[in-house]
């Protein structure tokens, strides 16, 4: 049976984000994910998580100036310190909150650099978060972004992400698989997921057009997410969408999917 995870940047952001665990436990998730716990104490987070008996699925590794526009770091050259030192946050709070899986957000491309040089940057920093993370039993994962919602993102495909995973060398760099972005850049879902199941280790969903929930567009959310228990999929499915009003009032997609 298909493990919904509720992504607490979008989902119930209608209110403060630590109330957001109560709305989602309520709603019947069982696990949750975020962008960035940084902004809070692990403290506070982990007593949220606790009081609901929920898992937190994974969250991301420092990606830079978030509000000033940046999307990760780990493909800019001359930044491998600053890289480094997410690192150290990132684990900091896995350890406190649980969390067994940590995405890094590649960035986009950095102006006036050649992708040969943004490629290695990130294929180093990769090397040594998979190393740091390794160490404390966590895995790594990477995330290819569409490039219309992101210009310029420099991970915008399956099998570039799965080359720089080869590349890597690493046993515990894994693909991070949002079916959103992969139908804007590729198209052929079903037949990808199959293909590639072994190296994905988180998967995330949303609509398209829009971003909407399951049901709102293109998508044959019944067929996937049917295939994926077929296929014995034992990963988290991340719901990463825009809700077209007030969180709740959406959530019937799930009933009408046989979830």
């Amino acid at each position: 049976m298909t493990r919904l995870a509720a992504n607490l940047t979008m989902l119930f952001n209608e209110a403060e984000f630590l109330d957001r665990f109560g709305h989602a436990a309520r709603a019947g998730f069982r696990g949750v994910e975020f962008l960035f716990p940084y902004a809070y104490r692990a403290e506070e987070i982990a007593d949220r998580l606790d009081a609901w008996r929920l898992t937190l699925v994974l969250h991301n590794l420092p990606a830079g100036d978030w509000a000033g526009g940046e999307r990760g770091i780990a493909c800019h050259p001359g930044r491998e310190a600053q890289f480094q030192e997410g690192v150290g946050v990132a684990l900091d709070y896995a350890r406190a909150l649980g969390v067994t899986q940590l995405n890094c957000l590649a960035g986009i491309a950095p102006p006036g650099v050649a992708h040969d040089q943004a490629h290695a940057t990130l294929v180093s920093n990769l090397r040594f978060a998979a190393d740091a993370l390794r160490r404390e039993g966590i895995d790594l994962l990477i995330e290819p972004i569409n490039t219309r919602d992101i210009p310029g993102f420099f991970l915008h495909g399956t099998r570039q992400a799965l080359d720089i995973i080869a590349e890597t060398g690493a046993d515990n760099l894994f693909l991070q698989y949002d079916i959103y972005h992969m139908q804007r850049m590729e198209g052929e879902l079903a037949s990808t997921i199959k293909a590639n199941l072994g190296q994905i280790r988180h998967i995330q969903l949303a609509d398209n057009p829009g971003r909407g929930e399951p049901g709102t567009g293109e998508i044959n959310y019944r067929y996937l997410l049917g295939m994926l228990d077929e296929l014995g999929y034992g990963g988290w499915v991340g719901c990463e969408y825009k809700p077209r009003a007030a969180t709740a009032q959406g959530l019937h997609w799930m009933a009408e999917h046989g979830l």
